[in-house]
C-alpha cells in the first residue's frame, strides 16, 4: 500500500516534556503472546547517522537531536511483520501540540508536513519521520502505538529535540553560505572585542552550545518565560518562528522581571557574587542558573556570551557584536547631553551616557512581520537598559532597518540607532548653574564596530552596515529621516527637518588640544601621559587647563578620583606644548578596577573665555599568560598544560587563583589555589586535563589575585582520536 500521509495534528496541555536519557538501540521489556499479538521488541533511533546527518554530531546528549525540515530514520524491530491492519500510529509532542502520523507499510511521506514513511524488512520496520520547516523547536516526546489481537499497546520511544535548520531552503533562518554556518551556528569557541575606540583588545570566550545538559537548560529557560507563563499554550505554538524565540531570550537572559539567568552589576562592587570579567564562557553559568537560579553577577559581554550560546544551541545563526563609543540615549531624541563642571565632574543632570563598549548579538533570520526588506542580521541584545513593551529585552532590531533610518519598525530601533548614531553636546555648568555648549560631535558614536572574522580570531568592522560614512550627506539625510520619525509635536518636526543641536556648532576657542599616552602600561606600573596644547591665533593666550584622573568602569562611570591638578599655561603664537603627568601606582592600586580602565579629562579657558574639553581613556595592560603542551593531545588521556603568569606589581600578590574552562576539554569549570607571588615572581603551574572530545579545542584560563585580577590566556588544543 502507497500514498501520502499527512499529520493529524491536535493540541493537549500538558507540563514540560520529560528529558531523560534515552540509548540509541532500546531493547523492549515484553513477554511473548502466544495469541500472535504483534510486540515491540527494540529501538533504534539511529542517532549517530541521524546526528551526522543533521549536523547534531557535536552534542553530549543521549537524546535524538534532529533540524527540521530534513528527515530522520529509526528502526522498530516486533516479533513478526507488521501490518497496516496492526493500526500502528507514532505520536509526537510538545507542550500543547499533540501530531499523530499513521503508519502505512509502505508508504511515502510528505516533507511539507509532519509525515511518516517506512519500508519493512522481515520484522524491521525503517520508519522515517519529516518535520515541515516551520515546526515549533523543543523537546517532542515520541509515542508508537498499536493495536493486535484485540490488545491496545502504547510504547515510548522516547525523545526528540527539533531546531532551526539554517541548512534547509525555507527555514525562517536559512543562511546560504557554508563558512558562516559552521562559525555562527557550530563553533563553539570566540573572541569578544572590548576597550575602547583607541584600544581595542580582545577576551576568549567558550560558548559551549553543544555540551552535556546544555540544550536541556535552554529549553527550560524557554519553560520558565513569562510569556510560557501566561500562556503555554500560546507560546509553545509561537516557538517556529526565530522573532519570538529570539524576543523571550533576549528577555530571560538577564534577571530583572522573570528570574531570568544573569544577574547585571555596574557598581565594582561584587560581594556575593563573581566579578563580571571572571567568566570565561557559558556552560558554567547556565548550570549555576539550573540549580541555584540568577548568577551574581554579569556586564554586557557576560550577557552577549550567554546569549550566543542558546541562540546556536537551537539553530539560530548568531554572532557576538561589540560597539565601541556606544551611546545609551534614555529619552529617544538622539542627543546625547553631557553636563561638566568646570573640573571635569559631570553633573547629576547627565542621565545619557556613551559607554566606551557596548556588546550585543546579531542574529540572521528573516523578518515577515516587517518586510522581507528587513531580512538578515537582526540586533538582540539581553543587557537590562531600557524596558521593550514592559520587560528589560531588546530586539530583534533590524540592522538594514537601523542603516536606512527605519526606526519606527519593532523592535527598539530607537535605542540601537542612537547606540550607533547619536550626536553628543558637551555643556559647562558655571557656578551660577548657567549652562555654555562647549563642544559638539556628529561623529564620535558607533565606532570601530567590531565582530570576529570567520575561521580566524581577527576583528572584522561591519560598522558600515549600521550606517552610512561619518561626515556623509547620505548620513545626516538618515539621521534627519530618523528624528523625524521620533518628533512627537509639530515643533519637534520642524526642528528636526531644519537642524539640530550638535549641528549648531559650539563657539571655537583659539586653541586645540588632546592627550598621549601608551597603550602598553601594564598594571602595577606608574601611568605616564601629556596634555598636548596647541595654540592657533597668531597671538600669546593664557589658558587654565584643571584636570583630572579617575578610574572608571566600562561605561564611563566613576569609580574613584586618583588625580587632580590645576595649572596656567602660557602659549606663544602657534605654539605647542606638551604637559607631562604621572599617576602613580599607589594611587590607583586600590582604586582600579577589573576593567583597568582611567578616565582623564581636562577643561581648558583661555582670557576670552573660550572653553576646549579634553578627554580620553587609558586602559591598562595585564601580564601575559603563556600555556604550553608537550605532547600530542589524544582523546580520553590526560594531557599536562603547563601555565605561567608573572606578578607585574611591586607587591605581594596574595589569594592568586586560577579558574580553567574549555568545552572538549574540562567538563566542569575548575578552580586551582596558587601559591602567593613576589614582587615580578614567575609562577609555572601544570594542570592535568582529560580531553573528551576530538577536533580544535580552545583552553581557557582566568588567574586573579588582591593585587591584579582576572588575567586571561588561551590555547587551541587538536585533539586526536586514541
Amino acid at each position: 500500500m502507497g500514498g501520502r500521509l499527512s499529520s493529524d495534528v491536535s493540541h493537549r496541555n500538558t507540563g514540560e516534556a520529560s528529558r531523560n536519557g534515552t540509548p540509541t538501540a532500546v531493547a523492549v521489556n515484553t513477554s511473548r503472546d502466544t495469541s500472535g499479538a504483534i510486540q515491540l521488541e527494540s529501538i533504534d533511533l539511529q542517532q549517530s547517522t541521524n546526528a551526522t546527518a543533521h549536523r547534531t554530531i557535536s552534542y553530549i546528549s543521549k537524546e535524538l537531536i534532529v533540524r527540521r525540515g530534513q528527515p530522520f530514520t529509526m528502526n522498530l524491530t516486533f516479533n513478526k511483520p507488521a501490518q497496516t491492519s496492526d493500526n500502528l500510529k507514532i505520536n509526537i509532542s510538545t507542550g500543547s501540540i499533540n501530531i499523530n502520523l499513521p503508519i502505512q507499510i509502505p508508504s511515502q511521506g510528505d516533507g511539507a508536513t509532519w509525515s511518516v514513511s517506512c519500508t519493512q524488512k522481515s520484522n524491521t520496520l525503517i520508519v522515517t519521520i519529516n518535520s515541515p520547516v516551520n515546526a515549533v523547536i523543543g523537546c517532542y516526546t515520541m509515542t508508537i502505538s498499536f493495536s493486535s489481537g484485540g490488545n491496545n499497546t502504547s510504547k515510548s520511544l522516547g525523545n526528540v529535540y527539533v531546531l532551526f535548520n539554517p541548512w534547509v531552503k525555507g527555514d525562517a533562518v536559512y543562511l546560504e553560505n557554508e563558512a558562516e554556518k559552521n562559525e555562527y551556528v557550530l563553533n563553539e569557541t570566540g573572541v569578544i572585542f572590548y576597550g575602547s575606540a583607541s584600544t581595542v583588545r580582545a577576551r576568549p570566550w567558550d560558548f559551549g552550545q553543544c555540551e552535556d545538559d546544555i540544550l536541556n537548560i535552554t529549553c527550560k529557560i524557554l519553560d520558565s518565560s513569562i510569556d510560557y507563563k501566561r500562556d503555554p499554550k500560546k507560546e509553545v505554538t509561537l516557538r517556529h518562528d526565530p522573532v519570538h524565540v529570539a524576543r523571550v531570550l533576549s528577555a530571560m537572559i538577564n534577571s530583572q522581571n522573570d528570574n531570568g539567568v544573569i544577574v547585571g552589576n555596574w557598581s565594582a562592587d561584587y560581594t556575593g557574587g563573581e566579578r563580571p570579567t571572571k567568566w570565561n564562557g557559558s556552560t558554567a553559568i547556565l548550570r549555576l542558573w539550573k540549580n541555584n537560579g540568577p548568577v551574581r553577577f554579569g556586564q554586557c559581554w557576560v550577557y552577549a556570551g550567554v546569549l550566543c550560546t542558546v541562540l546556536r544551541c537551537l539553530g539560530i545563526p548568531t554572532r557576538v557584536i561589540t560597539n565601541f563609543a556606544s551611546a545609551h540615549d534614555t529619552d529617544e531624541t538622539l542627543t546625547i547631553d553631557r553636563y561638566i563642571d568646570k573640573d571635569g565632574v559631570e553633573s547629576e543632570e547627565t542621565a545619557d551616557s556613551i559607554w566606551n563598549f557596548h556588546v550585543w548579538n546579531e542574529s540572521w533570520f528573516v523578518r515577515s512581520d516587517i518586510g522581507s526588506a528587513y531580512d538578515g542580521w537582526q540586533v538582540l541584545d539581553a543587557t537590562p537598559q531600557e524596558p521593550s513593551k514592559g520587560l528589560f529585552r531588546l530586539g530583534p532590531c533590524s540592522v538594514k532597518a537601523i542603516k536606512e533610518g527605519e526606526v519606527d519598525l519593532d523592535y527598539d530601533a530607537p535605542f540601537v540607532f542612537a547606540e550607533m548614531n547619536a550626536d553628543v553636546i558637551d555643556w559647562l555648568i558655571s557656578p551660577d548653574n548657567s549652562k555654555k555648549k562647549i563642544s559638539s560631535n556628529t561623529r564620535s558614536v558607533g565606532r570601530l564596530t567590531s565582530t570576529k572574522a570567520i575561521n580566524s580570531d581577527q576583528r572584522v568592522d561591519v560598522t558600515n552596515n549600521y550606517k552610512y560614512a561619518e561626515g556623509s550627506t547620505k548620513e545626516r539625510e538618515i539621521f534627519t529621516k530618523a528624528k523625524s520619525k521620533l518628533a512627537t509635536t509639530e515643533s519637534d518636526l520642524r526642528r528636526s527637518t531644519v537642524a539640530f543641536s550638535a549641528d549648531e556648532p559650539a563657539p571655537k576657542p583659539d586653541f586645540t588640544g588632546n592627550f598621549k599616552y601608551s597603550n602598553d602600561i601594564e598594571v602595577g606600573h606608574d601611568v605616564p601621559f601629556s596634555l598636548c596644547l596647541q595654540n592657533t591665533s597668531a597671538n600669546e593666550i593664557t589658558l587654565q587647563a584643571n584636570l583630572t584622573a579617575s578610574t572608571i568602569v566600562y561605561t564611563n562611570a566613576l569609580v574613584k578620583d586618583i588625580l587632580t591638578n590645576s595649572q596656567s599655561v602660557k602659549l606663544g603664537p602657534n605654539e605647542e606644548k606638551s604637559i607631562p603627568y604621572t599617576i602613580p601606582y599607589t594611587e590607583y592600586e586600590n582604586a582600579i578596577t577589573a576593567d583597568n580602565m582611567i578616565k582623564v579629562m581636562a577643561v581648558c579657558e583661555d582670557e576670552k573665555k573660550g572653553n576646549l574639553l579634553v578627554q580620553a581613556v587609558i586602559i591598562l595592560k595585564n601580564p601575559p599568560i603563556k600555556m604550553k603542551i608537550t605532547e600530542k593531545a589524544q582523546l580520553n588521556k590526560s594531557l599536562t598544560v603547563e601555565i605561567t603568569v608573572t606578578n607585574p606589581t611591586p607587591d605581594e600578590a596574595q589569594n592568586c587563583v586560577m579558574t580553567i574552562q574549555g568545552s572538549g576539554l574540562v567538563k566542569e569549570q575548575s578552580t586551582i589555589q596558587v601559591p602567593q607571588l613576589s614582587k615580578n615572581q614567575i609562577s609555572v603551574s601544570k594542570v592535568n586535563i582529560l580531553p573528551y572530545r576530538t577536533g580544535q579545542r580552545c583552553l581557557m584560563v582566568d588567574f586573579s589575585s588582591d593585587k591584579f585580577s582576572d588575567v586571561k590566556g588561551s590555547m587551541v588544543i587538536n585533539v586526536a582520536s586514541s
